[in-house]
C-alpha cells in the first residue's frame, strides 16, 4: 500500500490468487497471468480484466515450472520478469495512474500460485507502486 499525503487515504494495490475470496476493499480485480484459468466459464469469472501482457512469457513461464528444461531459479525469474516488463512501461504507467486517482486494485494470478512471495503478481505490483507518480 501507497500513503497519499493529498487525500490522506491508503491506496492498496493488493495481489490475491484468482480463486481467493473477494474482499470489499479489492476494487478493481486484474487477471495478470498469461493463460486464462482453464474451464472457468465467462459468468464465473471473478476479475474485471485480463492483462496477459503483464504476464511472464509463455517462455518464461515455462521455465519457471521447468517445463522443456532446468527450473528457473527465483532470482533468474525475477531479473528475466522484469526485463520483459521494461516493454510494458506504458501498461503498467496507466495502471499506475489509476492508482494515483485513488483507485484500489487487485492483481490476480493463478490458482496454484500460492506463495505471494514468489510470484510475479508481487514485483508487478511493485513496478507499480515505483511508477505511481507522487503528487505536487
Amino acid at each position: 500500500m501507497r500513503f497519499d499525503a493529498y487525500k490522506s487515504v491508503m491506496i492498496p494495490i493488493k495481489t490475491k490468487r484468482w480463486d481467493d475470496p473477494t474482499d470489499a476493499d479489492d476494487g478493481t480485480r486484474i487477471l495478470v497471468c498469461r493463460y486464462r484459468p482453464r474451464g472457468v466459464a465467462k459468468a464465473d469469472e471473478t476479475w474485471a480484466e485480463w492483462r496477459p501482457e503483464l504476464g511472464p512469457s509463455k517462455a518464461l513461464h515455462a521455465a519457471a515450472y521447468g517445463k522443456g528444461g532446468t527450473h528457473a531459479t527465483w532470482e533468474t525469474y525475477r531479473r528475466a520478469y522484469l526485463k520483459e516488463m521494461l516493454s510494458q512501461a506504458p501498461a503498467i504507467a496507466v495502471l499506475a495512474s489509476r492508482v494515483r486517482q485513488g483507485e484500489a486494485i487487485t492483481l490476480l494470478c493463478s490458482s496454484a500460485c500460492d506463495r505471494e512471495s514468489r510470484c510475479h503478481r508481487s514485483l508487478l505490483r511493485e513496478l507499480i507502486e515505483q511508477a505511481v507518480p507522487a503528487k505536487e
